[in-house]
């Protein structure tokens, strides 16, 4: 998930947000918390990854939030970034940031996608509570599989929440 910017549009958790969450292994959160309360809440559902967005403040940095994220899910190299720039090249931009990623989860924009190359997902999931032009508030859901040879995307959606 990203961008919940409470607490203008976060004013606790959203039922359907919680529905979506709940039995997950893990939660990703691609900046713009803007209240470490959230966090807070999240971490309370799975473990909690988070990076720093463009409004989030020293407290949300304390909480444990870096600008940029690298780590192991499943075998699957995962990296966080909020603001992947523009829209144009970020696939090429993306995989010369994080050169040994195989998914970067995004934020930022608030508009959902998921793009794909030969060897690169990339995701914004957008936002479950400020859809600006969007029809709906969204997160993502990846699954994520370990195997012998290390591990693959099973699969990614983006979820309406609103």
């Amino acid at each position: 998930m990203s961008d919940t910017h409470a607490p203008r549009f976060w004013k606790g958790m959203p039922v359907r947000v919680a529905e979506e969450l709940t039995g997950v292994d893990v939660i990703l959160h691609a900046g713009d918390v803007c209240e470490p309360g959230v966090l807070d809440e999240l971490a309370a559902l799975a473990p909690l990854h988070v990076v720093a967005g463009n409004n989030d403040g020293p407290d949300v940095e304390a909480w444990g939030a870096p600008h940029t994220l690298e780590l192991e899910l499943a075998g699957v190299h995962v990296a966080m970034i909020h603001d992947s720039g523009a829209k144009q090249g970020r696939l090429a931009r993306m995989r010369r940031r994080f050169p040994m990623a195989d998914v970067v989860v995004f934020g930022h924009s608030h508009i959902p996608l998921t793009e794909q190359d030969d060897d690169l997902l990339i995701v914004n999931p957008g936002s479950p509570t400020d859809k600006r032009r969007q029809p709906h508030g969204t997160v993502g859901h990846l699954v994520l599989t370990d195997g012998p040879g290390g591990g693959t995307v099973e699969s990614v959606r983006i979820v309406p929440v609103s």
